[in-house]
């Protein structure tokens, strides 16, 4: 009788010792670039809208104004999705930011048009009155313990009703020149008249350089380490086409305008936020107390302290944004700031921020901004209704956290 399994001989493991290694090392680069593009799937989803709709509008979405629009159109969403995303990382929630931005807008009208303050002193003023209102509801929220959907529910109701009050249910605008380049401004002409502003093309040119600069001395730092890298040549072609990507914003900015002031705040903003949650131990605790308040509190975490600066931080950028939105309409009006809670809480979870807490990142929520931006410009040039624009931003939400819940569930994750 046979044997079913004959041993191997020196020849099969011959054979397999030719073949396994390039097998191998093919599956292990191809496992490593599937991987990286799952992480960063939220930029690769960015630049498919983007695509789509440059198809769709036959190339209008691209054209310089467009772009430059982009930015201006959606800085104070952008600067919200900033505050939102760190809220959401610690397991809480802001319904009011919409109704701060617009309280905040009505005051600084009265500060810089009624009173005939100095715009900069109105400004000044103005974000001291966001911070209040962030210090009155995080006390309720961190210090009596009240959660913060409700504290900020009943924030939505109150900051709304004092901006009707504030403005007397009229209109307050023609702010000063220097207020409204908040909105409106652009850092152009600085060496003259040009077709392409040289400025801007700089800034691009030394973005591109800072980015590759970091990412191989990154790149080096692993390898000298031992640790693992992505193949040369996927690294190479992530680096081109980011380039690219910022060389071509980059040169559509320089000939139009040049730099948005908005660009330059969100710069800034992001800049900061970034370095806050990942390189400061209030920006690990957000971290620890949204994966696991319990064990957070535990280990030595002053989970309360950590929640009141938060809704701090929250009403300073609410207010920013209520600045930002103000000054590019030149107007504060009673409808002022309806409807940004929920784009900025849609830009958070479309940008990878867990329902649960405890996963977001500041770059994440930009992109996902960047996102709701390209389909309301994008549906606006096909002539799309509102009401079909805010359906498929819903479908879209929907969609994004229904991601969320199944990478959690294949990883094993609650």
């Amino acid at each position: 009788m046979s044997n079913p399994n004959p041993p191997a001989t020196e020849e099969t493991h011959a054979a397999g010792s030719n073949i396994n290694p390039v097998d191998n090392k093919f599956t292990e680069r191809l496992s490593h670039v599937l991987s990286d593009l799952g992480r960063n799937g939220i930029f690769i989803a960015l630049v498919a809208v983007v695509v789509l709709f440059a198809f769709l509008t036959d190339g209008i979405l691209l054209r310089p104004q467009n772009i430059s629009n982009l930015v201006v159109q959606n800085g104070y969403i952008l600067v919200l999705a900033i505050g939102m995303v760190m809220v959401i990382i610690a397991g809480h929630i802001d319904l009011s930011v919409g109704s701060v931005a617009a309280f905040v807008g009505a005051c600084s009208g009265v500060f810089a048009v009624q009173w005939g303050l100095p715009w900069w002193l109105a400004v000044i003023l103005s974000l001291g009155i966001g911070a209040l209102v962030g210090v009155w509801q995080g006390f309720w929220i961190a210090y009596v313990g009240i959660p913060a959907f409700i504290v900020t529910l009943a924030g939505m109701l109150i900051f709304r009703g004092l901006a009707l009050v504030v403005l007397g249910n009229a209109n307050i605008g023609s702010f000063p020149t220097e207020y409204r380049a908040l909105g409106n401004g652009f850092l152009s002409n600085v060496f003259g008249e040009f077709e392409l502003d040289p400025l801007t093309l700089g800034v691009g040119a030394l973005a591109i350089v800072i980015l590759v600069v970091q990412q191989v001395r990154s790149r080096r730092g692993r390898v000298k380490y031992g640790q693992d890298v992505e193949p040369l040549a996927w690294f190479i072609t992530k680096l081109v086409l980011i380039s690219a990507a910022i060389g071509f914003f980059a040169y559509a900015l320089a000939s139009y305008k040049g730099i948005p002031v908005t660009l330059i705040i969100l710069g800034v903003l992001v800049l900061v936020y970034s370095v806050v949650m990942n390189r400061t131990v209030f920006g690990r605790h957000i971290y620890a107390i949204g994966g696991n308040r319990h064990a957070a509190e535990l280990s030595g975490i002053k989970t309360r302290r950590v929640d009141f600066w938060l809704f701090v931080n929250m009403g300073f950028l609410a207010a920013l944004a209520g600045l930002i939105f103000t000054a590019r309409l030149n107007l504060a009006g009673p409808k002022a700031g309806d409807g940004f809670e929920l784009e900025a809480i849609s830009a958070a979870f479309i940008g990878g921020a867990a329902v649960q807490g405890g996963v977001g990142t500041i770059g994440g929520a930009i992109i996902g901004g960047l996102i709701i931006g390209v389909l309301n410009n994008g549906m606006s040039i096909m002539g799309i209704g509102i009401e079909w624009q805010q359906a498929v931003k819903g479908l879209v939400l929907l969609l994004a956290v229904a991601f969320d819940v199944y990478n959690k569930r294949r990883s094993g994750g609650h």
